[in-house]
């Protein structure tokens, strides 16, 4: 009797190996069956742009795509692109087809960027619609809030220095100082603009390189303010034309760059002050014509970098080698965005208003790991409408402004608020 068992637990164990990798056979044939179409999709738009060719493809995933199918993915792709002529090389290629796997909360986005020469274009590919437990947001990121101050003038921009705080409002620059109640105004400037401003006016400003002070800029002004040992400030403003600071006025290692050591030269651009946005015309230049945008934010990554703008179209583009790409999955947000170091996920993410005027408007973050916005945390709800938005001198948090719509008869009120990030 023993043999006879053992052999049926042999037998038995055969048949469980068997059932596993037929299992295993099925899930894998499930899977390229699931990405036959994209993968097809995609090669043909390729084999548009490159013609019958050799090139080497690089997949990135940066979507929730089980790892274990990337492979069945690239099988696929290289086995449709060599039916259309182009023919999977190694690193000697002088073309390149960068494939970026990417997604956000309504649907899959494949990005192929087709490296010919100097030339780089793009094709990419719709997939399906994201299922309800794929819509976690991929950094486990949490936004959270606390006022800085309430006011009852519109406030254009701010900046906290090592004992106060430097408000930009349209006509004054407000010195609040430090009290057991928390910021407590000390002194007003007026910035003494000879020409009307506009409707919706606004300021920039940024701390001085050696650290004390300020250098502003609004509507048709520049003023510089230095703190003096009296307590008092010494604010001087003045008519100009030149160009705005888009980062701070000396050498910075804004966003992600501080990780990797990377020095970058202060950037400028034109503003038109009538009309409340910037020109395009930056310097130095990016490489590439930008058209008018209202923001722009200077993103930094191990494997380069470029400039993030939001048109005046409501195109949200990225300016990177000379060229200029769009960037999908952000037709939801507003006119203002900043960076934030939050040291989460991948390390800085974008925070973005959301589109329209709402009376509850709403900020969210992003990661922006090609041209395509993966949303990184839950809506923010902020209780009012956002009117400026910009990074803090260290970008490990940003600043808020936010309109409290009053009742008919009293004045609105103005919050700022201060806006960094838990990592879940």
């Amino acid at each position: 009797m023993e043999p006879r068992s053992g052999l049926r637990r042999v037998l038995r164990f055969a048949v469980l190996l068997l059932s596993a990798a037929g299992l295993a056979g099925f899930s894998a044939n499930a899977a390229a069956t699931q990405w036959e179409k994209p993968a097809a999709a995609l090669a043909e738009q390729i084999a548009a742009i490159l013609g019958p060719a050799q090139a080497q493809i690089i997949i990135r995933n940066n979507s929730q795509i089980p790892t274990e199918e990337i492979p069945a993915i690239r099988r696929l792709l290289e086995q449709d692109l060599k039916a259309r002529g182009i023919q999977a090389s190694g690193t000697e290629s002088a073309n390149i087809i960068h494939v970026t796997l990417s997604e956000n909360l309504r649907e899959r986005l494949w990005v192929a960027e087709i490296v010919e020469g100097n030339e780089t274009r793009l094709a990419m590919v719709h997939v399906e619609a994201v299922s309800e437990q794929q819509q976690a947001p991929v950094s486990g990121l949490t936004l959270r809030k606390q006022t800085v101050i309430t006011t009852m003038q519109p406030v254009l921009a701010a900046l906290e220095t090592a004992n106060n705080l430097v408000v930009i409002e349209p006509e004054e620059i407000v010195i609040y100082a430090h009290s057991a109640d928390g910021w407590k105004e000390q002194s007003r400037v007026g910035i003494g603009q000879k020409k009307p401003l506009a409707r919706d006016p606004r300021a920039v400003i940024y701390p001085l390189p050696n650290g004390q002070g300020f250098e502003a800029s609004v509507a048709g002004m520049s003023c510089t303010g230095t703190p003096q040992p009296s307590a008092d400030w010494n604010l001087h403003c003045r008519e100009s034309d030149d160009p705005w600071f888009l980062t701070p006025p000396q050498p910075t290692q804004n966003g992600g760059a501080a990780d990797m050591n990377i020095q970058v030269a202060p950037l400028r651009a034109f503003y038109n002050s009538a009309r409340d946005f910037f020109t395009g015309v930056v310097t130095p230049s990016m490489g590439a014509d930008l058209p008018p945008f209202y923001t722009a934010v200077l993103l930094l990554r191990s494997d380069g970098g470029g400039l993030l703008l939001n048109g005046i179209d409501g195109k949200v583009l990225f300016a990177e080698g000379g060229k200029l790409k769009s960037v999908s999955g952000a037709r939801d947000w507003g006119s203002d965005f900043a960076a934030l170091r939050s040291g989460c996920g991948a390390g800085t993410q974008i925070v973005a208003s959301g589109s329209g005027e709402a009376v509850a408007d709403s900020l969210r973050a992003y990661e922006l790991p090609a041209v395509e916005a993966i949303p990184a945390s839950a809506p923010l709800t902020m209780d009012g409408t956002i009117t400026a938005l910009w990074s803090g001198a260290d970008d490990k948090s940003i600043f808020v402004v936010v309109r409290k719509t009053a009742a008919p008869g009293h004045t609105d009120q103005y919050e700022v608020d201060r806006v960094a990030a838990n990592c879940n």
